[in-house]
């Protein structure tokens, strides 16, 4: 899903930003069944900058889906005051970040099942854990008995379908008989690059446009599992834009990347399932995929289907991450998770453009 080379690959993209402000942001265009918000600028700023400056002091935050305001968990009224001053609302929770972490870190050692997954949902100040239909009765009581002893802090969900990466045959980007998808190009001084899942790079080294076709770019670095990001250089001489396929005749130029909120609207492009529309549910999520597990991902309600890893996750003109997996869709409602980007241009030392 990148601007092309030969035969053109678009890319996913994010849609455009509201313009920066301190107030909430305004209502997604209804994608169904969850909207979600779409922030502001200046919301996406709060959110990594207070994050930053309150450290353990907060739980994370999130977008309320009825004001769309950002709202910043804070274990102190010190703390609530230094997010009011700002803009924010703030409020008080009982668990800390240190207290959730340390709620997953024993699910780690304790739980750690294939088919599960696990991060933290600061709108209900818990730890959100879902477990796939693979996984077993028995599995579950562990489960279940772990999450009990953690008290109110873990809250468990069974999602239809088996959560795992979603790399299939067919078309897209290419790489030793199998497709994936690409999210967002990138570039280093005048170098073309493309970043895709590292578990789509794992499997392949030259990649093309088209099945069997003339290659386009070779792999430059792949991370997975623990990660899951890969970039390509493109080596065909071609000079792509910046876009997302919008799979309408349209393409979304991409301007910016921001880590995901909970709460906010987000679209996946993807060359499978195209682009569909969900709501971030969950933030520093582990994947326990059969392969390993994957760390510090973000889940959300985008449907998807084999073939989409690698795609772009974006909200209007803001990449936000690449796909991964999910366990399927029910109905219209999935569970799709992403890599955050942020990590992946911080990783090889690239840029959007």
């Amino acid at each position: 899903m990148r601007r092309t080379l030969r035969a053109r690959i678009c890319l996913s993209v994010v849609l455009a930003l509201p313009a920066a402000g301190l107030g909430p942001g305004t209502a997604a265009a209804a994608p169904e069944p969850h909207p979600g918000v779409t922030p502001s600028a200046m919301q996406y700023q709060l959110h990594s900058t207070l994050e930053r400056a309150l450290g353990d002091r907060t739980a994370g935050s999130y977008l309320d889906a009825e004001t769309g305001e950002l709202v910043v968990t804070v274990t102190d009224e010190a703390a609530a005051d230094q997010v009011r001053a700002v803009g924010a609302r703030a409020k008080i929770v009982e668990h800390s970040t240190a207290e959730l972490e340390s709620a997953m870190a024993t699910l780690e050692v304790r739980a750690k099942i294939t088919g599960t997954s696990w991060g933290i949902d600061p709108s209900t100040n818990q730890v959100a854990v879902e477990a796939d239909r693979t996984v077993s009765a028995g599995s579950m009581a562990l489960l279940r008995t772990v999450a009990a002893g953690l008290g109110g802090a873990v809250r468990i969900k069974r999602v239809p379908g088996v959560l795992k990466q979603e790399v299939l045959g067919g078309d897209a980007i290419h790489g030793s008989g199998f497709r994936c998808s690409a999210a967002f190009n990138v570039s280093k001084g005048t170098t073309r690059y493309f970043l895709t899942a590292g578990h789509c790079t794992d499997g392949a080294s030259s990649w093309s446009a088209t099945s069997r076709g003339t290659v386009i770019g070779t792999r430059e670095g792949t991370s997975f599992p623990t990660d899951d990001y890969g970039i390509v250089r493109y080596t065909d001489g071609t000079q792509p834009a910046g876009d997302v396929n919008l799979y309408d005749g349209g393409h979304q130029d991409i301007t910016s990347a921001a880590d995901a909120i909970v709460g906010q609207a987000i679209r996946k492009s993807g060359s499978t399932s195209h682009v569909t529309s969900g709501t971030v549910t969950a933030v520093n999520v582990t994947v326990n995929y059969g392969e390993g597990p994957v760390y510090n991902m973000v889940r959300t309600t985008v449907c998807s289907a084999g073939g989409d890893s690698g795609g772009a996750h974006f909200a209007g003109s803001t990449a936000l991450g690449i796909h991964s997996g999910s366990a399927g869709c029910s109905g219209t409602e999935g569970s799709a998770i992403h890599q955050p980007v942020k990590e992946a241009l911080s990783a090889y030392g690239v840029e959007l453009y």
